[in-house]
């Protein structure tokens, strides 16, 4: 008799994760952000309210919050990509 090979704790820490996150559309962006903002803004900027599609993104500085208005159309279907359906219509950015 033969035994399957046991899962790396890594695997096992990734379902745990996966099934005590929130199931709020906050929390699955939170979760997506810095792949679909990349690198950069995630580290400028993250997001911090939902509410009726409006998400509202806290950054560290005004020309940031700037230009994530300004990317806003790009950003909105990298994030519902990425969330596998429309969810984010608006994006509001903040300094803080």
């Amino acid at each position: 008799m033969s035994r399957a090979a046991p899962r790396t704790l890594s695997i096992a820490l990734e379902d745990l994760a996966s099934a005590l996150a929130p199931a709020t559309t906050l929390a699955r962006v939170q979760e997506v952000w810095e792949r679909a903002a990349g690198p950069a803004i995630a580290a400028a900027a993250r997001p911090t309210a939902e509410r009726d599609g409006v998400l509202t993104v806290i950054c560290s500085a005004a020309v940031w919050a700037q230009e994530l208005d300004l990317m806003a159309c790009e950003l909105i279907p990298r994030l519902n990509r990425e969330l596998g359906r429309q969810a984010i219509l608006e994006l509001r950015c903040r300094t803080g």
